[in-house]
């Protein structure tokens, strides 16, 4: 990796650590980052020519592979009209109408450029709406980097191994931290400061700290505490939006929150992001209202016409049952060796999205991921890329299924998987 490695060397001298993004580092992993040069389908080359096989996808917008040819056409289309204007144009009310036949809980919806900032104006919105300063999110769940969200927080937080950023300034409990999957800790905390809750904030299903189910009932548990004290409930599905089905996994699971947000999928690997909800609330954002949001770019009429796309293929398609037969394939055959062999790791699935936890056990929250083995991950990923794999650099992400991968290309990483770990 001679050219990754020179180009590394000379970021480095003009961006901080050499990334725009600290997981891009590898500092997680060992050694230098790699650098691509380009995509197509299941697979990313290299600038040294070397093609990989990619389960990272652009950390999950890529649920169509990379460079679609009916997404980069639509781009490509897009753009020879104008790359952005700053005015309304008709795609954006077209984007929206979509969004909200797809997703029944928003019916109203304001199109910004990324999931930081769609959920940074969604607690801006929630706390204007309700008059009420405090939330509540939980251990581990990662919601951008937002002063406020970054306490306690997952993704690259964790991977870099600190746990809030310097810089920030949180005013004592105005975030509450339950545990993941711990109803009885957020019911205590609604006795106790429910008239001060202006929103409880949660992904749907955690993958910040590697991928993490709701048990049962803790969904419809958040939903009930928040309609008890008058609070908002926030989903946060920047990374399960449109991932398991062509809606919100809220809608899937029967469960209405009063705010979504949306992300990475519905930008069609352009930034696109969005939040959208009831009207009564939605109609506080300006200039309806006095809550303040605004952006150049947002509804971007070239990253509109990549979600717009995107979504339509995946209605179209309907890719969801094959890769949710791949993801089952995928951890039935690695998670049967580990126990025949004794390794201490299992693989974590919810349609094409899984993660390779280093623990024996299924994880429930963040003080359980932290009991993996990340020295071991850090060999693994690097063992795996040998094999031409490429997977999320970071014990604490999950890794994606793509529409574009074969089933054969699923079934040789497995049996690469158990191959590098013994």
């Amino acid at each position: 990796m001679k050219q990754s490695s020179r180009l590394f060397e000379r970021a480095q001298a003009v961006i901080p650590g050499g990334v725009n993004s600290p997981v891009r580092a590898f500092n997680a992993v060992g050694g230098n980052p790699v650098y691509v040069r380009s995509g197509r389908g299941s697979k990313i080359v290299t600038v040294e020519g070397r093609e990989l096989v990619d389960f990272c996808g652009s950390w999950g917008p890529l649920i169509l592979g990379h460079a679609r040819p009916e997404v980069v056409e639509a781009i490509a289309a897009a753009a020879r009209d104008g790359t952005t204007f700053g005015i309304n144009t008709p795609r954006e009310v077209e984007f929206a109408e979509l969004l909200c036949a797809q997703v029944p809980s928003m019916k109203q919806v304001r199109l910004v450029s990324s999931g930081t900032e769609a959920v940074m104006t969604a607690l801006r919105l929630a706390r204007g709406f309700t008059g009420r300063r405090r939330i509540v999110k939980f251990d581990g769940g990662y919601h951008g980097h937002s002063d406020g969200l970054l306490a306690g927080a997952g993704s690259g937080l964790l991977t870099g191994g600190i746990s809030s950023s310097a810089g920030v300034f949180i005013n004592e409990g105005d975030v509450f931290l339950p545990a993941y999957n711990d109803k009885e800790a957020v019911s205590e905390i609604v006795n106790r400061y429910g008239d001060e809750l202006a929103a409880i904030i949660v992904e749907p299903v955690a993958g910040n700290m590697g991928l993490v189910a709701p048990q049962d009932g803790f969904l419809e548990h958040l939903r009930a505490e928040a309609a008890r004290c008058g609070a908002l409930l926030i989903f946060d599905e920047v990374i399960t939006g449109f991932r398991f089905a062509p809606t919100t996994y809220g809608a899937l699971a029967g469960i209405t929150p009063d705010i979504t947000c949306l992300g990475k999928i519905i930008g069609g690997g352009m930034p696109l992001a969005a939040l959208g909800g009831r009207r009564d609330i939605m109609q506080c954002l300006a200039p309806c209202g006095s809550v303040y949001q605004a952006g150049t770019l947002s509804g971007n009429p070239v990253a509109v016409a990549a979600g717009m796309k995107t979504i339509e293929l995946l209605i179209a398609e309907n890719p969801y049952p094959s890769l949710a037969e791949l993801g089952a394939e995928l951890a039935v055959k690695v998670n049967d060796a580990a126990v025949a062999k004794g390794l201490p790791l299992h693989v974590a699935k919810m349609g094409g999205v899984f993660t390779v936890f280093f623990r024996r056990n299924p994880v429930r929250n963040l003080d359980e991921t932290k009991e993996c083995d990340t020295a071991a991950y850090a060999e693994f990923f690097n063992r795996m890329l040998e094999r031409g794999y490429y997977l999320p650099p970071s014990q604490f992400e999950a890794a994606f299924i793509s529409a574009a991968h074969s089933r054969k290309e699923v079934m040789g990483f497995a049996a690469a998987v158990q191959e590098a770990v013994q």
